[in-house]
């Protein structure tokens, strides 16, 4: 009843929790350029390779050959993600010598990162009480 009288007075910003009205922030919709940058994030994200290449760099910076190693792929498909990586400016790179070093830091890549990498965690079945390999 207190629902049915919330919605006919367009009171839009309360929902009905667990039989209590809480008053909820209508957020904003998002920009068009907002909402094209988070796109351009997420199709960077959506290559298994790329998360692994960023959540390695995010721990710390490391050369192709390293990333390479660390993550077991070609040095030459870790370059070709990294360029990717680098225009989309998930990837800062810094030279030493003949040597290239790649690093992230985006503080909100790595929160988003360590979300899904959490959810997924717990996709495939972590147990209860155990520890969480993914930290934000």
């Amino acid at each position: 009843m207190l629902l049915q009288y919330l919605r006919s007075h367009a009171i839009t910003n309360l929902r009905l929790y667990g039989g209590w009205v809480h008053e909820r922030p209508i957020l904003p919709v998002p920009t068009e350029v907002h909402a094209q940058l988070a796109a351009q994030t997420f199709r960077m994200l959506a290559d298994p390779t790329r998360v692994k290449i960023l959540w390695a760099l995010l721990q710390e910076e490391a050369s192709v050959t390293a990333l390479a190693e660390h993550i077991g792929s070609s040095t030459t498909a870790v370059s070709q993600h990294l360029a990717k990586l680098r225009l989309a400016g998930l990837v800062d790179s810094r030279r030493v010598g003949t040597f290239i070093y790649y690093s992230a830091q985006d503080p909100h890549v790595h929160r988003l990162l360590a979300e899904t990498l959490s959810r997924a965690e717990h996709e495939t079945g972590v147990a209860s009480g155990a520890d969480h390999v993914y930290r934000a």
